[in-house]
């Protein structure tokens, strides 16, 4: 039994991708999708540090390792858990393990084994430190109950020389790109956008447009009226420079 492509992808976008090592929210040295040297090789610490040069490559070892990781970390679940399950229940503990790699000890694990579902769900929210990671706990906890996937792209989230993330996206994936990458594949060619498109590379246009104080609308995958007047604005301003630097 294997952890399904939602389950992968949903994996991903809780943990996001990071390119280079960094350490994490309770200090530990990690890198990719959420990998440290407690899953085995390779070792973030002996990593290069701060972005790669070839995002496209980087992304390719990324992926290479969490094939390797999910690997372990379903085994893992298997091992522990003595009661057949449904595609999303497995989905839900991988992610738990993966996050926390307490699937043997978790009373949530003693819960299932005795056939209490329930309350096995309801555990999940014991692990809930630290706080930023409740959102996850309790998308996990959802998806054992009920199969809900969450919805949203993986981010690729920036990373300086100083192992600290940027929060500031350097790409984003579809769930389609994200399984291409997962599958060894490239990741097929972007093609154009226009009003009307919804693709996640909408959100970092939209993000830059923000940044310069263009659009103030919500983040999405939908080029709307929102990104098209953000858009025009930018030709208006990018068409003033031009005027002042030819002296007209």
């Amino acid at each position: 039994m294997q952890v399904s492509d939602q389950g992968l992808v949903a994996l991903m976008q809780h943990e996001g991708i990071v390119p280079g090592p960094y350490m994490d929210s309770v200090n530990v040295a990690t890198y990719g999708i959420g990998h440290t040297a407690a899953a085995g090789a390779p070792d973030p610490a002996d990593l290069p540090l701060g972005m790669p040069a070839d995002l496209d490559t980087a992304l390719a070892d990324v992926a290479a390792v969490f094939r390797r990781d999910i690997a372990r970390y379903t085994a893992d679940v298997l091992k522990a858990v003595r009661v057949d399950l449904a595609p999303h229940e497995l989905d839900a503990l991988v992610s738990f393990h993966y996050n926390t790699g307490a699937i043997a000890q978790a009373s949530l694990t003693e819960a299932l084994n005795a056939g209490d579902r329930a309350r096995a769900g309801a555990l999940f929210l014991n692990w809930k430190k630290p706080a930023e990671i409740l959102p996850r706990r309790t998308a996990e906890r959802d998806l054992f109950l009920h199969g809900t996937y969450p919805e949203g792209v993986v981010t690729v989230w920036q990373v300086d020389t100083r192992r600290r993330v940027i929060w500031t996206p350097a790409r984003t994936l579809s769930a389609a790109e994200a399984l291409a990458l997962m599958r060894g594949g490239p990741v097929a060619p972007a093609g154009p956008l226009a009003l009307g498109s919804r693709n996640a590379r909408n959100r970092q246009i939209q993000t830059l447009l923000t940044d310069l104080g263009l659009y103030t609308r919500r983040i999405d995958d939908e080029w709307g009226p929102g990104q098209q007047a953000a858009l025009e604005a930018l030709d208006v301003r990018k068409s003033q420079i031009q005027s002042l630097i030819d002296g007209e």
